[in-house]
């Protein structure tokens, strides 16, 4: 079945070259690599920053007979509300959210009392809403005043729109799950090893163009299998949502590292570049 035009059929490029990084949010890249001490802390220091992002949302509950179903296959269609967003989620990432419009605020009481997962799929002017997104789960909630809600949620399975069931009050479609096919005779553990050093790289370089100490970057792939490290990569991506959400749909775990060691590359040339202009013109 066709779907609306609510939902784009169009693909992001493919072309490392065309959406190549020229810098990475190394704070975001050094938060990612490790897991925060406690949800609590990170909530509340969420809701204190400045400027902290309130995100429109819509969704609603799950289709009942998909209730609770915690490993779904990859044939599997179910009924899933949407949470179209400028912003890309990747499996394993945590992503908080501020509910404040009202029917987004009766969907928060619908989801808090079936099932605390919607789907996270990436919207803007200019890509419009993609068919492939991340499934979002609430791990901790806070009710604030005028019944608003403070989330925090983490990233799921993946999944594809195949028909858009309503868009009133709130978007709701239905999914087919999505995951990586295997990858043949690529060796993805070295790809992964390759990955994290130019990671390391690009934070040591990137620290030292920012007036802070080169130390040597913590251990980033953290015993993480390829998959997930290259969904944790992807996330760190945080500048670049249309290279985050091209990363997000392919079905190949090697190809997917390797477009990101292109982005780092390219990445950690722009930076060592800068460094020697800064090194030839200091600052007085």
């Amino acid at each position: 079945m066709a779907l609306p035009q609510l939902i784009s059929t169009s693909k992001p490029s493919l072309n490392p070259s065309s959406t190549a990084l020229s810098s990475l949010n190394t704070n975001n890249l050094n938060a990612l690599s490790k897991s925060p001490s406690s949800l609590d802390s990170l909530l509340h220091g969420r809701r204190q920053k400045r400027g902290a992002a309130s995100l429109k949302c819509s969704a609603s509950s799950f289709s009942e007979k998909h209730h609770n179903t915690n490993h779904p296959k990859s044939d599997d269609v179910v009924e899933l509300p949407l949470f179209p967003l400028p912003l890309v989620l990747f499996p394993g990432a945590i992503l908080p959210l501020q509910i404040f419009e009202f029917r987004y605020r009766i969907m928060m009481h619908t989801l808090l009392h079936t099932d605390l997962r919607f789907g996270v799929i990436f919207s803007d002017s200019v890509s419009g809403t993609a068919e492939v997104g991340c499934v979002g789960e609430i791990v901790k909630h806070e009710r604030l005043v005028d019944d608003r809600f403070f989330l925090i949620c983490k990233g799921q399975e993946r999944f594809r729109v195949t028909n858009v069931v309503r868009t009133k009050p709130y978007l709701v479609a239905e999914v087919t799950w999505l995951e990586d096919r295997p990858s043949g005779e690529e060796d993805v553990e070295a790809l992964s090893t390759e990955v994290e050093t130019y990671m390391k790289d690009v934070i040591r370089l990137s620290n030292r163009l920012n007036g802070k100490p080169e130390k040597e970057a913590q251990d980033l792939r953290r015993n993480l299998f390829p998959t997930p490290f290259s969904f944790f990569v992807g996330s760190t991506f945080e500048g670049a949502p249309r290279e985050q959400q091209a990363l997000l749909e392919l079905e190949d775990t090697a190809t997917r590292l390797k477009r990101e060691k292109e982005t780092l590359r390219n990445t950690l040339n722009y930076l060592s570049a800068a460094s020697a202009v800064k090194d030839a013109f200091p600052s007085s």
